[in-house]
């Protein structure tokens, strides 16, 4: 019976750490510096689609900040009380971007039912101006995080769906702003306002479950726990595997545990060997441990909770 822990990093994932940090930082100081001028512009025309698209910069601005800090953050070295560093805030600041945009939504919604009852007059041209020039600012930000790791890393995910919202905000907002020129609709202001607000949540409630599916130590759902299981049983000397849990520290780190039992012709050491290389290889899990059990012995679990 013997522990094994295993860990492998490779030059990409380094890669994509530093790409990360860059889109993440250069996407903050553009979406924040036009935020201000969103929100100036927004009281002067007197438009909730330009302060809606605005708090959803706000919003941006807090997710990028938020998650520029949780990489650096996640940079730190392990230590005893915190023997994995604090690679898991990169995921609880995911699960607060998401409800930062469930809140906002909210408020959308609330702020867009006052005026569906009573539409106040709105200086169509300015909001129309703004609003082109707030899309091109989206548009560049979500092109420089596009440059980062957002297939695989929830938190660069989490806040390019900001910026993708924000973008279709500022879409909402110029076809809002050409009805009322052209055909006088005050109603397409909160009307757009709504659309966006949608469009928010949706993209909320996707990023605040994966996260909380991670923090609650969930299977990841790239990894077949049956299909780990079956590979590890075909090894050469294993009779079983029991106690198998998977789970994921921070986005695309995938952590592994279990008991292999090997019957009378499995070596400890070869089957420790094959299995770690397995697990890496087919199924990206960076870090596993693993306790090897003689057949004959039984599982020295003391509580018998082993599954």
């Amino acid at each position: 019976m013997g522990h094994h822990h295993g860990h492998s990093h490779d030059h990409g994932h380094g890669h994509h750490h530093s790409n990360n940090k860059k889109a993440l930082l250069a996407s903050f100081l553009l979406i924040s510096t036009f935020m201000i001028v969103e929100v100036i512009g927004g009281f002067l025309t007197n438009s909730l689609a330009l302060l809606s698209d605005a708090g959803h910069m706000l919003s941006d601005a807090a997710a990028l900040g938020l998650s520029y800090t949780a990489i650096r953050l996640g940079e730190r070295k392990a230590t005893s009380s915190k023997s994995f560093g604090y690679k898991r805030f990169e995921i609880i600041a995911a699960c607060l971007n998401g409800l930062t945009l469930i809140v906002i939504s909210v408020f959308i919604f609330v702020e867009a039912i006052k005026r569906f009852l009573d539409p106040p007059e709105v200086q169509s041209m300015g909001m129309l101006m703004i609003s082109i020039i707030g899309l091109l600012v989206n548009v560049i930000a979500a092109w420089i995080l596009m440059s980062g790791d957002k297939e695989d890393n929830l938190n660069v995910r989490s806040a390019f769906l900001h910026v993708i919202g924000d973008m279709l905000g500022s879409v909402g907002a110029i076809a809002a702003a050409l009805l009322i020129y052209f055909f006088d609709w005050g109603i397409a202001d909160p009307i757009a306002s709504v659309i966006v607000a949608i469009l928010i949540i949706i993209s909320g409630f996707r990023v605040v479950r994966d996260s909380f599916h991670i923090l609650m130590e969930g299977t990841p759902g790239q990894v077949d726990m049956d299909e780990v299981k079956a590979s590890l049983v075909e090894l050469e000397g294993v009779s079983d595997v029991h106690d198998l849990h998977i789970w994921t520290i921070t986005s695309g780190f995938f952590t592994m545990s279990c008991h292999v039992v090997i019957d009378e012709n499995g070596n400890h050491d070869s089957v420790l060997a094959e299995a770690q290389k397995l697990l890496h290889d087919q199924f990206g899990i960076e870090h596993s441990t693993i306790q090897v059990e003689r057949q004959e012995a039984g599982c020295p679990n003391p509580h018998e909770t082993c599954n």
